[in-house]
C-alpha cells in the first residue's frame, strides 16, 4: 500500500476525532443562547451537556468491540454519519427531551474518533512508530478543540450559533465522504478473538488498585470537562467581564497547554520514575491554580488568566501517566481494554461536574430573571465552581497515597491519551 494513503487513511480518521472536539465543545459557547430556546435552567443545561459523556463514555468498550469485529472503514463513516445527522436533530429539535436524545447520540457516535484511529495506526503503521503517532493524533484532536474556542465563537457571532451548527452537521458529512473513500476494508475478526475483549473488560473490575486509579482521574478531570468544556467561557464573561471571543481564548488556553503537556509530564515521569507522585502535583497546582482565580473575583487580567490556564493545559495531561500506571498493573493482553476502561471512568467526570455545577448554580442563584430567563451572577458561578479545584485537591491527594509496584519498575510512558 501507498505510503501516501497510509497516511491519508490516519488523517482523515484523526480529522474526525478533531470535528467531535469542535461539537463537544460547542455548546459552552451559547449556554444563553441554548438556555433560552429550550427555556431550562443551569441545572438542566448541565444535564443536556452531561448527555454527552453518557454517550461517550458509554461507548468505549462496545466501540472497541465494533471496531474489532468490523473494522476501521464501516465503524468510522457510520458515526461520522450519526455524529452528523445527530447535529442536525439538535439544529431542528423544538423539544427538550428530543434535544437531549440528540447529544447523547453525539456522544455516543464521538467515541469512534479516538478509537478509529487508534485502530488505523495499529492497523496499518509500524509498531515502532506508534508513540509518535498517537502524539500526532493527541495534537490533531486539540488543535480541533482550540479552533472550536475563539474562531467558532467569532462564526457564531456573526452568523448566528444555529446557522454555525448547521454548517457543522454539513462538514461531517463531507468528512464521511472523505472517510469512505481513503480507509480501506478490514478482514472482521472472529468473535472468539472480540469477545475476548469484553471477557478481560469484566476482570478489571476484581482489580481495586484500577478502580481506585480511576476514582482519582475523575476526580481530577473537572478543570477540563467542567470549565473548558462547557462553564468556563459564561464564568469568564459573568465574572471578568471579557467578551465571548477573549473567554473563548482564555479556556482553549487549556488545549493548547495541552499539546506539549503530553511528552513533558512523560519525560518527567520516565526520568524520575514517579508517576504518582508527579500525578498527585498535577492535581494539588491544579487546584491551587484555581482556587486563586476564584478567590481573585475578576481582578485577574486576560494574559494572566491565559498563562494560567496554559499551564492548567500541561497539567491535565497527567491523563497520560494515569493510563501508563494502569496499563503496567495488568497483563499484555489486557492493556488495551485497560486503556479503554480508564478513559470511560475518565469521561465519566464530564457527567459528575456538569450535573454538580449545574445544580449548585441553581441552589446559588439569587432569583434575579433577564428576559425571563435564569440570570446567574458572580456569586452563582464563582461557588459553583468551587467543586472544580476541592474535587482535584481530593483526587491529588489520593494519587499521593498509591504505594505501588511500578514506583520501583522503570516505565515507558507513551503518549496515549484521548484528552483530552
Amino acid at each position: 500500500m501507498a505510503v501516501l494513503h497510509v497516511w491519508a487513511m490516519w488523517f482523515f480518521a484523526a480529522l474526525f476525532f478533531a470535528y467531535q472536539f469542535i461539537i463537544r465543545v460547542f455548546p459552552g459557547l451559547c449556554v444563553p443562547e441554548i438556555m433560552h430556546k429550550f427555556q431550562i435552567d443551569a441545572t438542566e443545561f448541565g444535564f443536556l451537556s452531561s448527555m454527552y459523556y453518557y454517550g461517550y463514555a458509554g461507548m468505549q468498550i462496545p466501540m472497541a468491540l465494533l471496531l474489532d469485529r468490523f473494522g476501521p472503514k464501516l465503524v468510522v463513516s457510520v458515526c461520522c454519519f450519526i455524529c452528523s445527522a445527530s447535529i442536525f436533530l439538535f439544529y431542528s429539535a423544538e423539544s427538550w427531551y428530543l434535544a437531549i436524545f440528540a447529544r447523547f447520540l453525539i456522544g455516543a457516535s464521538s467515541a469512534a474518533g479516538f478509537l478509529g484511529t487508534f485502530k488505523v495506526i495499529s492497523l496499518w503503521f509500524p509498531f515502532s512508530t506508534y508513540a509518535r503517532m498517537f502524539a500526532l493524533t493527541n495534537t490533531i484532536g486539540l488543535l480541533g478543540a482550540v479552533y472550536g474556542g475563539k474562531p467558532i465563537s467569532q462564526f457564531i457571532i456573526f452568523y448566528g450559533w444555529e446557522n454555525i451548527l448547521l454548517m457543522s452537521g454539513l462538514g461531517g458529512i463531507v468528512l464521511m465522504g472523505f472517510i469512505l473513500l481513503t480507509i480501506k476494508p478490514y478482514p472482521p475478526t472472529s468473535y472468539q478473538e472480540s469477545s475476548s475483549l469484553l471477557k478481560n473488560f469484566k476482570s478489571l473490575f476484581s482489580m481495586p488498585v484500577l478502580l481506585f486509579i480511576g476514582l482519582g482521574t475523575l476526580l481530577m478531570v473537572g478543570p477540563l470537562e467542567g470549565f473548558a468544556d462547557v462553564w468556563g467561557i459564561s464564568y469568564l464573561m459573568e465574572v471578568y467581564s471579557f467578551g465571548k471571543e477573549d473567554a473563548s481564548f482564555i479556556t482553549s488556553s487549556i488545549f493548547t497547554g495541552m499539546m506539549i503537556g503530553g511528552p513533558l509530564l512523560a519525560y518527567f515521569s520516565e526520568k524520575f520514575k514517579a508517576p504518582s507522585q508527579i500525578t498527585a502535583g498535577c492535581g494539588m497546582l491544579m487546584a491551587a491554580l484555581f482556587a486563586f482565580m476564584l478567590l481573585s473575583y475578576g481582578n485577574l487580567s486576560y494574559m494572566t488568566l491565559s498563562a494560567m490556564m496554559f499551564i492548567v493545559g500541561i497539567l491535565c495531561c497527567y491523563q497520560v501517566l494515569v493510563f501508563s500506571m494502569g496499563a503496567s498493573a495488568v497483563p499484555l493482553e489486557m492493556r488495551n481494554v485497560t486503556i479503554a476502561f480508564l478513559n470511560c471512568i475518565n469521561m465519566l467526570g464530564g457527567i459528575f461536574f456538569h450535573t454538580i455545577i449545574g445544580s449548585l448554580m441553581d441552589n446559588f442563584w439569587s432569583g434575579e430573571l433577564a428576559g425571563g430567563q435564569r440570570f446567574y451572577g458572580t456569586g452563582a458561578y464563582t461557588y459553583a465552581l468551587w467543586v472544580i479545584p476541592l474535587a482535584a485537591l481530593v483526587g491529588g491527594v489520593a494519587f499521593l497515597m498509591l504505594n505501588f509496584t511500578w514506583r520501583r519498575r522503570s516505565l515507558t510512558i507513551a503518549p496515549i491519551t484521548e484528552r483530552p
